[in-house]
């Protein structure tokens, strides 16, 4: 559940923000993904159309939330798939509080039967402000979210679990149906303590659109530590929004939900301008870290599918 500017007058978490740390590799000449935010503040009915522009364009994801109390991550993303051939979906993300651990696991197998290796998905803590208004608050945010990946993960490869934790209980479950092939499931996560325990427990990780290029080195030096804690190896995928404007008014746009967001003095967050400005600020959260930038439109871009096609059409070309 990724929090959207200027929703309620509700604010991000604190953003993860590198003040000095030691710099870690760049990705330059690595292949960066490229997608686009389809943000619920645009009613459901409007997700065919830029679905469908963003199977057409040849955009690599489109990305979805689930916001209280807006839209659903599950249903929306099912549909997106439905009415598209190629493009991969992203949920991002889906509140563990608020799921039971095996429920979890059969939406994400079903979606990944049903069309294979299109739907991302990303499990996190939610907006706590809106978890205690459904009565779901957790005592333990990142204890849950830890019990949950560890569950989840061993349920999508197909294992029979019981399971006696201070949040998830299962006694003797296991999927009929678990996806026939390994199933990636990224966290979202942006302070020290979960940045660590996804690289403990999750496949990748999901940054929100606060985290600026350091926020990126950051991230994933955390994200090591923990993978290193834990012994892992292997790829782990890292994805970070990134706000944008383009178009007219498009300084104005991204200023204002800046200053809406209380983030006008993080330097280098977000991005307006034309496409050599958006692949410019992508190249820079590439070299950071990211594997997949997002751009996330302000919450009152005036022309949703053309947000997409300019992503698509225009700032893809100049990042391959």
């Amino acid at each position: 559940m990724t929090r959207p500017p200027l929703l309620r007058g509700r604010r991000l978490p604190t953003p993860v923000i590198a003040l000095s740390f030691p710099v870690l590799p760049t990705r330059k000449g690595a292949m960066t993904g490229l997608g686009a935010v389809f943000r619920p503040q645009l009613p459901p009915e409007r997700l065919r159309a830029v679905a469908r522009v963003a199977d057409e364009t040849g955009l690599d994801e489109l990305w979805l939330w689930e916001d209280c109390f807006l839209e659903g991550g599950v249903s929306t993303a099912a549909a997106a798939l439905a009415w598209t051939e190629r493009v991969r979906v992203g949920i991002g993300l889906l509140p563990v509080p608020l799921r039971n651990v095996a429920v979890t696991a059969m939406e994400a197998a079903s979606l990944e039967r049903m069309f294979p290796g299109r739907a991302v998905l990303t499990v996190g803590h939610g907006v706590q402000d809106w978890m205690g208004q459904v009565g779901a608050r957790a005592a333990s945010p990142l204890g849950l979210l830890g019990e949950h990946l560890d569950a989840l993960r061993a349920l999508l490869r197909g294992e029979r679990l019981s399971v006696r934790g201070r949040y998830v209980r299962l006694d003797d479950v296991a999927l009929d149906w678990p996806p026939p092939r390994p199933v990636d499931v990224l966290a979202g996560a942006t302070g020290p303590r979960t940045l660590r325990l996804s690289g403990e427990k999750a496949d990748g990780t999901l940054l929100t659109s606060a985290t600026p290029p350091d926020g990126v080195r950051r991230a994933r030096e955390l994200i090591e530590e923990g993978r290193r804690s834990a012994g892992r190896t292997g790829a782990h995928r890292i994805v970070v929004y990134l706000l944008t404007a383009t178009g007219a008014g498009a300084e104005s746009r991204l200023r204002a939900e800046l200053t809406a967001e209380g983030l006008t003095s993080v330097p280098d967050l977000g991005v307006a301008g034309d496409a050599e400005a958006v692949a410019d600020a992508v190249r820079r959260l590439a070299e950071a870290g990211a594997d997949t930038v997002v751009l996330q439109p302000t919450a009152d871009e005036p022309d949703p599918e053309g947000f997409v096609r300019f992503a698509a059409e225009q700032v893809a070309p100049l990042i391959r």
